[in-house]
């Protein structure tokens, strides 16, 4: 059975002593337990800037679109570099759900479920551009094919701000289903784990019925393949759609047949590059590490430094084309990009896009964290002058000199843009504190295979070892404790009296006349739980049998750390099995 698991070499996918119980606790804990301040100083933040960024969009509506820096040469330049970043960013999370889905790709596990989430927020912030630049926003509509009040109103099918409608709406529908289905083991966990009745009510809504039988889970392998294989198309499909506003005009600078593959590559590229960002963050602040390893960073990393160098390889393609067809009005544009008054723009670009990523072939790099986010940001940056230099150094200087011009965006755009990126995080720290950040169901898929904890035991005994913790009672030394003698997690007056009160209601443990039981055998129990029970003089099944819903409550007050623990695995009951067993 060698071949059923991965060789030894490989490194973990997931770290620690982990077995099937940890991984549930440690992705419902984000969820169950209380925001901590990092989250807070965080949303904060984007709540300021998305509400700055509605002020900007309900003066532009009411105002007119006036307010933007437009002018007769570049007239959508802000926004349409905007929109199309915001596309690029959405491509990575349906790439590495869908695509690597089809792929057998284990280390998509731990981080699907949070680039799922980034396609959502992003397309939902790239469809509000075309939107606002419509001057009319309540008749969007319009773009649609439908019988309306005035009869039967086709749009323009040559229009490519209608390509651009039908490409995020498909975009939008496909990747939120294939995100929804995903979440459904996992809405049904936090039922079953939910406490109060009104969560268990909302998550049993969300989760449709979801029972984990073999009927269950085998529609939901056959759904998955299914929106995969209908996912994956649109990843090149809806970033072609986008580039051929552009290749489609006679604009020098846009006129080329390179765009589609070379804006599939750039999106993918900044798409990684966002997700590397996130989950840098999400596994501080979520305290998940042992699931979103060094491993995951690096194999990101080297999709970054991959799709760099496609890009880069465009920019050169762009260059020789250029000067290769010998059009004057071609070898202009792009001279102009590099040394024209945008110059600034333009370097910028090659230096994040091109060189950034190269310092991704060095190993110690790439490993590293810190200088893996630094470089996540850069390149994000860079995209986003690409789309900039593609744009403006393309319309401010056209065939005409006499209607060339210099473009700068007003405080309405810069605010609107600021607004949509608070507007993402706000979405995507909501979604952290509601919605299971790991696909848990699926990270259990892979333990046995790429968990640290069974690689060891495999390294030790072979293969055929048997992949299951033996339960063996511990000596207990036994040493008299009572709640005064503790130091650590009783420090203050206040902890003592409640733990005190707590024995008060369970019963003292007596070393020389009992016996300390194995209080791990307890679901919900663990090595540094026990430990702390121990803490507080609790030792005995028969202790924890006595335990309340106001002994719950004083436990959690005490501990506190994941609240309503004991509650929800019912340790009373557990114990009460265990005790009479």
């Amino acid at each position: 059975m060698a071949s059923h698991y991965e060789a030894p070499i490989r490194r973990p996918l997931v770290l620690g002593e982990k077995n099937y119980h940890d991984i549930t606790v440690d992705v419902a804990a984000p969820v169950e337990g209380k925001a901590n301040k990092s989250w807070w100083i965080v949303f904060t933040i984007a709540l300021v800037a998305f509400l700055w960024g509605i002020g900007c969009i309900v003066y532009t509506v009411s105002t007119g679109i006036g307010v933007w820096g437009l002018n007769k040469t570049v007239g959508w330049a802000w926004d349409i570099t905007n929109f199309v970043w915001w596309v690029g960013i959405g491509h990575a999370g349906t790439l590495i759900s869908a695509v690597l889905l089809l792929f057998r790709q284990k280390w998509r596990m731990a981080i699907n479920r949070s680039a799922e989430a980034m396609t959502i927020f992003s397309v939902v912030q790239a469809g509000l551009f075309p939107i606002i630049h419509m001057g009319r926003p309540w008749l969007a509509y319009w773009v649609l094919p439908i019988p309306n009040q005035f009869g039967s109103l086709w749009v323009n099918f040559n229009s490519p701000l209608l390509w651009d409608v039908f490409a995020i709406s498909t975009y939008l529908s496909v990747s939120l289903v294939f995100w929804w289905t995903g979440l459904l083991p996992d809405f049904a966990m936090i039922r079953d784990r939910a406490v109060t009745p009104f969560t268990k009510r909302i998550y049993s809504i969300l989760s449709f019925g979801w029972s984990g039988r073999a009927k269950d889970w085998q529609r939901f392998e056959e759904v998955s393949l299914v929106l995969a294989g209908l996912a994956t198309p649109l990843v090149l499909s809806v970033h072609t759609i986008v580039s051929f506003d552009f290749a489609t005009s006679v604009i020098p600078g846009w006129h080329t047949t390179i765009f589609p593959p070379y804006f599939v590559a750039g999106a993918v590229f900044s798409g990684f590059a966002m997700v590397n960002t996130l989950l840098i963050v999400m596994r501080k602040v979520s305290n998940l590490e042992s699931y979103i390893t060094i491993q995951h960073i690096e194999l990101m990393n080297i999709v970054i430094m991959v799709t760099g160098s496609i890009v880069g390889v465009a920019y050169i393609t762009e260059l020789f084309i250029a000067w290769y067809s010998g059009v004057e009005y071609e070898q202009y544009a792009f001279l102009n990009r590099a040394t024209g008054p945008y110059a600034w723009a333009y370097w910028a670009m090659m230096t994040c896009n091109v060189f950034s990523p190269q310092f991704m072939w060095f190993k110690k790099l790439r490993t590293s964290i810190m200088f893996s986010f630094a470089i996540s940001i850069v390149v994000n940056i860079g995209m986003w002058f690409e789309r900039f230099v593609i744009i403006v150094t393309s319309l401010h200087r056209d065939y005409l000199p006499s209607s060339w011009t210099m473009f700068s965006p007003t405080f309405v755009d810069i605010g609107i843009f600021i607004g949509t990126i608070g507007f993402f995080f706000v979405l995507f720290l909501l979604y952290a504190r509601t919605f299971p950040v790991i696909a848990q169901a699926e990270v259990k898929s892979i333990l046995k295979g790429s968990g640290e904890k069974y690689k060891k035991l495999r390294a030790a005994h072979g293969d055929d070892v048997k992949h299951y913790d033996a339960v063996v009672a511990p000596k207990v030394k036994t040493v008299k404790a009572t709640p005064a003698s503790v130091s650590g997690l009783l420090d203050g007056e206040g902890q003592k009296e409640k733990a005190e009160n707590l024995l008060s209601k369970l019963g003292s443990f007596d070393a020389d006349a009992e016996t300390a039981d194995n209080l791990k055998k307890i679901s919900g129990v663990g090595p540094v739980m026990e430990q702390k029970l121990h803490q507080l003089g609790i030792y005995t099944f028969a202790q924890v049998s006595k335990m309340d819903d106001a002994t719950y409550d004083l436990l959690d007050d005490i501990i506190g750390e994941f609240p309503g623990r004991a509650k929800r695995d019912d340790w009373a009951g557990q114990a009460s099995k265990l005790k009479n067993n």
